[in-house]
């Protein structure tokens, strides 16, 4: 018959001998504790850190532990998932016997995977970037290849921003009493405009004073309207 709670005591023994700085008793029955799992530094020294707690059921090796995952680092929820999947797939591969130290091992190969695939997409990124900026050195240098399509959308883009500043001046001049308009936008803003000529010579024929006096003594002259020199003016003729 097996005595489970020997083979725990033994293996508990053993983790706190291979982990003792990472290794925290939480309670003896039923017996709990953690185990912090750090990645291996890969060159810049960025790691990512993982904090599991470990708890003995009855029947323990015979029966997987509990485990959960108490603290995260630098890792993300996909992680978290793939994490307790690995935990799971290795405690059912290693059911009958002790497991704590293959579990933890496990887990740590995992985080190193993950630091370098943080690595790889860092540095992934930092090339893509160089090759944007290198890219974008090219362009600025050789300056843009003029074609029909692209000047025509240029040029169309160009009258309409003027269009868009002449009407944007003409509200501001409106706007401070400044505006400088043409005869006919004049005409076509004062339909009072279409009458005012006739109406000015109406006013002007109105206002007209003749000078009766000078006419006084017309009566007096000896005019011959019949005679080809009359000239009632005193104008002459055209061939003077």
């Amino acid at each position: 018959m097996t005595d489970y709670g020997e083979e725990q005591r033994n293996e508990l023994e053993a983790i706190e001998s291979i982990y003792p700085d990472s290794f925290t008793v939480l309670s003896e029955d039923p017996a709990s504790f953690t185990i912090t799992v750090t990645s291996d530094a890969r060159g810049n020294d960025e790691t990512v850190e993982t904090t599991l707690k470990f708890t003995y059921v009855e029947k323990y090796p015979d029966e997987p532990p509990l485990y959960e995952i108490l603290t995260l680092e630098n890792l993300e929820e996909e992680d978290v998932e793939d994490i307790l999947s690995l935990l799971q797939q290795q405690a059912e591969e290693n059911l009958g016997m002790v497991m704590i130290f293959t579990l933890v091992t496990a887990v740590q190969e995992k985080l190193n995977e993950i630091i370098d695939q943080i690595k790889n997409r860092r540095e992934e990124e930092k090339r893509k970037k160089e090759e944007e900026a290198e890219e974008a050195e090219q362009v600025a240098f050789q300056g843009t290849l003029v074609t029909i399509e692209n000047f025509l959308s240029w040029k169309a883009k160009f009258e309409q921003d003027m269009a868009e500043l002449r009407t944007k001046r003409q509200k501001e001049e409106e706007q401070s009493g400044k505006t400088k308009l043409t005869g006919k936008q004049l005409f076509e803003r004062d339909h009072n405009l279409d009458t005012s000529d006739i109406q000015f010579l109406e006013d002007a024929a109105n206002s007209v004073e003749v000078d009766e006096s000078l006419f006084q003594d017309m009566d007096d002259l000896d005019l011959d309207e019949d005679d080809p020199d009359f000239d009632p003016v005193g104008l002459g003729s055209d061939e003077d």
